[in-house]
């Protein structure tokens, strides 16, 4: 599958990134799992809402995908697992700066980017790559479309600035959150603008994030385009879904790497 260049082009080590700093100064913690000496491809993981780098389905995709040649940095957004920032400013619009921090750092060792989105982190990738040609291939994985409908149906009954998401004190609910998800609305009408090949991965069973989000992009989407739907299947990918979703992505990466 890897996609390689030309002998004598090798990458330096792991650490080659060095320290990736979002516009508002906060620095972003990162995993790097090495693929093969010579590729070409990045293969970047964001994670959803609440989340972080080392969700066990994120590490388990990163490692299967780079068992492939394919090398993977999966990050945490600010304010999320060991990245500095607060989770009380967490929105999609400044995870979309983050992102563009992390294809920052990836361009300028001479990566070219696929990016990996779960659930609020699909959201980011849509709209990123609405607008910034560095991804140059995009996969949403249970990824959100419709946001304000998803912060009522997770969130509406809580109070913003002193109730928390899913009972959770440590991801305390802010207004603004609140703002973003309601102004962003849905991300549907961006999917026209993307126009690099795109992969969609939803489970039927997902409660979070239903599967008609996908479906619904989907089909607003430009070719070349794929959706895989993987049958009993919840938000997370936990036990059986695994190992579908991590197939499909990458005999996705191996017939879209090669073009």
């Amino acid at each position: 599958m890897c996609s390689c260049q030309p002998e004598g082009s090798r990458r330096k080590p792991a650490d080659m990134f060095g320290t990736i700093k979002n516009p508002s100064g906060e620095t972003l913690d990162y995993t790097f799992h090495e693929g093969a000496a010579n590729a070409r491809d990045v293969f970047l993981i964001g994670h959803g809402v609440t989340g972080n780098k080392d969700r066990p389905f994120v590490v388990a995709l990163a490692e299967a995908v780079s068992a492939e040649g394919v090398p993977v940095l999966r990050f945490s957004f600010a304010g999320n697992g060991s990245s500095e920032g607060s989770f009380r400013e967490c929105t999609i619009s400044k995870e979309v700066e983050d992102l563009k921090a992390v294809l920052s750092a990836t361009e300028s060792v001479g990566f070219r980017a696929t990016y990996a989105g779960h659930s609020m982190g699909g959201a980011v990738g849509v709209l990123t790559a609405a607008s910034d040609s560095r991804i140059r291939y995009l996969i949403s994985l249970a990824g959100m479309v419709n946001t304000e409908a998803f912060y009522d149906r997770e969130f509406g009954e809580e109070t913003p600035d002193s109730g928390c998401m899913w009972e959770d004190p440590s991801c305390p609910l802010s207004k603004v959150f609140l703002s973003d998800m309601k102004t962003i609305g849905t991300t549907a009408p961006k999917a026209s603008e993307v126009t690099v090949p795109w992969l969609f991965i939803h489970g039927t069973e997902d409660d979070v994030v239903p599967i008609e989000d996908s479906r619904e992009i989907f089909a607003q989407a430009n070719d070349p385009k794929k959706l895989v739907e993987i049958p009993g299947t919840d938000h997370v990918f936990s036990e059986d879904g695994l190992e579908p979703m991590s197939e499909a992505v990458i005999a996705w990466l191996g017939d879209t790497l090669r073009r």
